[in-house]
C-alpha cells in the first residue's frame, strides 16, 4: 500500500479471513487438491507477513485442512527467529481435544516461543467451532453459578465474551471471504456482530497484498455505526 495513502486512512485493528478456494484452485489447474492446501499455506504467510508491515494488529484465520495446519505448525517453528524479529505473536483457538498429539505439542511450543511478540497476533482456527465456542462459554458461566460465584441477573455481553477463546483480543473489524462464497461458516458468529465484510471471487491461493489493499481501502470508506442509526 502506498505510504502517503497508508497515513491518511484508519486501519482496521482485527482482520479475520476465512481462507477458503484451496481445492478449487487445485481442480481448474489439473492438481492434486494437496497441492491447492499448499499453495494456501504460502498465500497464509505472505498475508500474515503484509499485515505485520502495515500494522494491523491482529489478524484471524480459519484452516480445515488438518495436514496443511501440521505442515504449517512445523515450518512456523522453523521461522523462529523470523517470526521474532516480525513481532509475531501465534495464537491457536479451537477445541484441542481430539487433536493429533503431535501437533498440540507443536501449538504449545509455537504459542510458549511467541507468547511475549506484540507487534501483530495471527489467531490460527483449526478445529473450531463458533456456535460451540458459545456453548462452551455459557457452560463455564453455568458453573460459576451452580458454585455460587456469579449471580445469573450478572451475566453481561461482556462476561460471555470474556469466556471466549478470544477473550482479551478486539472483535474483528474486517472479515474477508475469498472463492465467491458469501457466508460465515459458523466462523467468529459472537465476535462479528457488528463487523464489516469484504467478499471477493478470488480463490485464496490466489489472494494477493494487493487484494487485502482493496479490502482494507473498500472498508474505510464505510461508516461503521455499531448498531446505531
Amino acid at each position: 500500500m502506498d505510504k502517503e495513502l497508508l497515513a491518511k486512512i484508519e486501519l482496521p485493528r482485527h482482520i479475520g479471513i476465512i481462507m477458503d478456494g484451496n481445492g478449487r484452485w487445485a481442480k481448474k489447474r489439473g492438481l492434486p487438491r494437496s497441492e491447492g492446501h499448499k499453495a494456501g499455506a504460502n498465500t497464509f504467510r505472505r498475508i500474515c507477513d503484509y499485515a505485520a508491515e502495515l500494522g494491523i494488529e491482529c489478524a484471524q484465520e480459519v484452516a480445515s485442512i488438518m495436514d496443511l495446519f501440521r505442515d504449517y505448525l512445523d515450518e512456523a517453528n522453523e521461522r523462529e527467529d523470523e517470526n521474532e524479529q516480525k513481532g509475531m505473536r501465534i495464537r491457536y483457538i479451537g477445541e484441542r481435544e481430539g487433536l493429533p498429539e503431535d501437533i498440540v505439542g507443536m501449538i504449545e511450543l509455537l504459542e510458549r516461543n511467541s507468547a511475549d511478540k506484540n507487534k501483530i497476533t495471527v489467531n490460527i482456527a483449526v478445529n473450531y467451532g463458533g456456535r460451540n465456542e458459545i456453548v462452551s462459554a455459557v457452560r463455564r458461566l453455568a458453573a460459576k453459578v451452580e458454585a455460587g460465584e456469579l449471580k445469573a441477573q450478572d451475566i453481561t455481553e461482556k462476561s460471555i465474551s470474556d469466556n471466549l477463546l478470544t477473550a482479551g483480543l478486539p472483535d474483528p473489524d474486517l472479515i474477508i471471504r475469498p472463492s465467491g462464497e458469501y457466508r460465515l461458516s459458523n466462523f467468529l458468529i459472537w465476535q462479528a456482530a457488528y463487523s464489516e465484510f469484504w467478499f471477493s471471487d478470488i480463490l485464496w491461493p490466489d489472494f494477493t497484498p494487493d487484494d487485502l489493499d482493496k479490502a482494507i481501502i473498500d472498508y474505510c470508506k464505510r461508516s461503521r455505526r455499531f448498531g446505531g442509526i
